[in-house]
């Protein structure tokens, strides 16, 4: 997939807890780093311990991407830590970059702490949707959290991407169910689906556009 056809150079990934944002937006940034030499990806994810695009900033240092989150002893602290050098980068125009929101209301409202610098520069929001996932099941529950986490965050939802998994064991049937519900999600809000991420391993091609992974985190359990 070539993300510059999306005619932006900030991309958010939000969405609810265990949606997928963290490995969406690694696999993004290495994209983008195919066309650009300046990329940064900006964690601001306070809410989960254990999946981070922070965790991954030696790997990715070494594919010429920036990874700029919270300094030294802060960098694994869960408290809402926003520095100058985020908001930077956020509206810096001179660079290709990636947030990577944390999960649910607390994800979102970190966010909106940054809307000074998001309302300067050019933005597309994604809200990603796993719908294996509690609280992601129905449209209904999907919709409501788009809305919630669009208000607490202060930014118009543009996309949404269809991230339904359950790692290693997802099948074919999966995700085309996903699609489906994804798609009526789309429909109710009017919201369109920007693509479905799908592992590299998994041969399956559906109704949106295809953006294929290569698995980067690794559980720690």
């Amino acid at each position: 997939m070539n993300f510059l056809n999306f005619e932006t150079r900030l991309f958010v990934y939000m969405g609810m807890f265990g949606s997928g944002k963290t490995e969406l937006a690694i696999n993004t940034a290495i994209e983008l780093r195919k066309h650009s030499s300046h990329v940064a990806l900006v964690d601001i994810d306070v809410i989960s311990p254990y999946f981070r695009s922070r965790d991954e900033r030696d790997f990715l240092k070494t594919k010429g991407i920036e990874v700029i989150a919270p300094p030294g002893v802060l960098s694994h602290a869960d408290l809402p830590i926003i520095t100058a050098q985020m908001g930077g980068y956020i509206s810096n125009p001179n660079y290709f970059t990636v947030a990577d929101v944390g999960g649910n209301e607390d994800g979102a409202t970190v966010l909106g702490s940054v809307k000074q610098f998001l309302d300067s520069t050019d933005k597309t929001v994604f809200f990603v949707v796993n719908t294996l996932r509690p609280f992601s099941t129905t449209i209904d529950e999907i919709a409501k959290n788009v809305q919630k986490l669009s208000e607490m965050g202060k930014v118009k939802i543009d996309y949404l991407v269809c991230n339904t998994n359950i790692g290693v064991e997802t099948s074919n049937e999966d995700i085309q169910k996903g699609e489906e519900i994804v798609g009526k999600v789309s429909e109710y809000l009017e919201i369109p689906v920007a693509f479905t991420a799908v592992k590299n391993e998994i041969n399956y091609s559906g109704k949106f556009p295809i953006f294929r992974l290569k698995r980067y985190l690794v559980n720690l359990w």
